[in-house]
């Protein structure tokens, strides 16, 4: 099915716009959109093609804002973007290799974990009266590894992503939470570009549904990463933990199929 209602390609803008936002900040918008396009009844090549045409414009306009912001660092962009894109590329073809179903089991251990760490930390954090830990040595390295492995793991499965990147950066390289979730972008758009120019190659976007969308995920994407460069890690945080515990949840649930 290819042709949608008013009423449904409304509520799919809508959700679009809500999960922009929240990706923008914390990653996992795709646990909103993608339910939302298999449940406006579009085929899973579809649905997962039409995601990836319309969820690159938030992740754009998110890293636009983080940029102007001054949160993300030139290296960054220099190192993240090719190491991400040639990552997801890499991941893409693995998918040949190896189901995804397999990562299920780790996937939901690692969720369960970032959540904790983040959880955690909040309090450690609050007692130092600081947003972030220690600058780390070696940090253009480090983030290059951070890039091309969770860029990979885009391509091959992609849940958790945004929240992955975020976590990484924070635990290895000592970034605060905004930071760390304005660096998650550049490797995040390049992942999704990379998943989202294969799509559109086999004519896997049914753009009608993806443009309206995309608009949608722009306005969120600039809007949550607006409340993250205002509200600072507190809110980086919060919605990090939200995050990673909904999406252990979608896992686990996966799992008993």
């Amino acid at each position: 099915m290819t042709e949608l209602e008013p009423g449904a390609l409304a509520a799919l803008v809508l959700v679009a716009l809500l999960a922009g936002l929240v990706d923008a900040i914390a990653g996992g918008g795709g646990l909103l959109t993608v339910p939302a396009l298999l449940g406006a009844g579009l085929p899973p090549h579809l649905a997962l093609g039409t995601n990836k045409g319309q969820s690159v414009f938030g992740t754009f306009a998110a890293t636009l804002r983080f940029a102007k912001a001054g949160l993300i660092p030139g290296e960054r962009v220099r190192i993240g973007f090719p190491l991400g894109l040639l990552g997801s590329l890499a991941g893409a073809a693995l998918v040949l290799q190896v189901p995804p179903a397999a990562l299920r089991p780790v996937v939901l251990v690692l969720l369960t974990g970032a959540a904790l760490f983040v959880g955690l930390r909040r309090a450690g954090a609050e007692a130092r009266g600081s947003g972030a830990g220690p600058r780390r040595r070696g940090g253009r390295a480090t983030f290059g590894l951070i890039a091309l492995v969770i860029g990979a793991y885009d391509g091959f499965f992609g849940p958790g992503t945004g929240t992955f990147l975020i976590v990484a950066s924070v635990a290895l390289l000592g970034d605060g939470m905004a930071e760390a979730s304005a660096s998650a972008k550049v490797v995040n758009l390049a992942s999704n570009l990379a998943a989202f120019g294969l799509f559109a190659w086999r004519g896997l976007v049914l753009w009608k549904v993806a443009l309206p969308m995309a608009a949608a995920q722009w306005c969120g994407g600039w809007l949550g990463a607006h409340l993250a460069v205002r509200r600072g890690d507190a809110l980086v945080r919060r919605v990090v933990v939200v995050v990673s515990l909904a999406l252990a949840a979608k896992v686990a649930w996966d799992l008993r199929g």
